[in-house]
């Protein structure tokens, strides 16, 4: 009983209110909220702050979190290698990551890897802003960019090139860019990342750095839907590698200012705060690591 509170507990957390975890796990909200009281109960201490509108993890309540997870993973493989052998992975992963490279290439890596386990259950979430990745319950989050959050585990993937392109439409109606400050007379299309404006576009090495504010008529919180914009010839971009690459690579985009290069920015693989990871995850994990080596491999052969 106690390991189904928990994993109640968990669910509440994931779902964000008593009455949403109850219907997902078909239990009337009054039953969820006495569960969730005999889990206090038992540990002799207040894991939600509940209020009218919210809930809100106490700092107990982000310990049970942090170890429960891990605990029920190595439960549920216990039990999937008693029932189906060792080699047998199931059970469900959570994944977090940015809209442009989730909707290509982790998507595509998910296919494969689901194609082969297909006892394995996948959530994608896409979402270029701040994940919580305990708090949400995410098994696996990959982000561009520096990490705040020491607690987490990370596994670098490597360094990735920011390029400035443009689709060959704009660049007829409106020129091509030669130095980095003759972006300040087109139209660039910029990315929110929650509270941030990326529009501080940084070129070249730290001593010869060159810093230009852009500016255009068109801002979003989605990669993907600004990647849409560019393909379709409504201003400049300053996206990964990973997102335009094979854009470029077929002629839908053209690279510009290559010899101003931005700096390169490192993505990396997270991972909550634990001992371990479920087996099931680690292999994912591993597979994930695995295609994006290859995806730079291929982007960075001839032709």
């Amino acid at each position: 009983m106690l390991l189904n509170n928990i994993a109640l507990f968990l669910q509440i957390v994931e779902k964000g209110s008593l009455t949403a975890a109850a219907r997902e796990a078909g239990l009337s909200a009054t039953t969820v909220s006495e569960r969730l009281s005999a889990l206090e109960a038992h540990f002799g201490v207040v894991l939600l702050n509940r209020t009218t509108r919210a809930i809100s993890l106490t700092d107990e309540g982000r310990t049970l979190v942090e170890g429960a997870k891990r605990v029920l993973g190595e439960v549920e493989d216990l039990e999937t290698r008693i029932r189906f052998g060792a080699q047998t992975l199931s059970g469900p992963i959570r994944i977090s990551a940015p809209n442009d490279i989730g909707r290509t290439a982790v998507s595509a890596g998910i296919n494969r890897f689901l194609s082969e386990h297909p006892a394995i259950s996948i959530e994608l979430v896409l979402s270029d802003g701040y994940v919580d990745i305990v708090g949400d319950g995410f098994d696996i989050a990959l982000r561009f960019g520096p990490i705040t959050d020491s607690s987490l585990r990370v596994r670098s993937l490597g360094q990735k090139r920011r390029l400035v392109c443009a689709a060959p439409t704009y660049l007829e109606r409106h020129g091509i860019p030669r130095k980095p400050v003759d972006l300040k007379y087109h139209n660039c299309l910029v990315m929110r990342f929650g509270a941030h404006l990326d529009n501080v576009w940084r070129f070249g090495s730290d001593r010869m750095q060159q810093i230009v504010t852009v500016r255009g008529d068109r801002v979003a919180n989605d990669g993907a839907l600004v990647r849409q914009w560019c393909l379709a010839g409504h201003g400049i971009v300053l996206k990964s590698e990973l997102d335009v690459g094979p854009d470029i690579c077929a002629g839908y985009l053209v690279e510009l200012l290559a010899d101003h290069a931005p700096p390169a920015t490192p993505l990396q693989m997270l991972f909550p705060p634990g001992r371990a990871q479920p087996q099931r995850v680690c292999a994912l994990a591993d597979q994930l690591a695995s295609m994006f080596q290859s995806l730079e491999q291929f982007k960075k052969s001839p032709g």
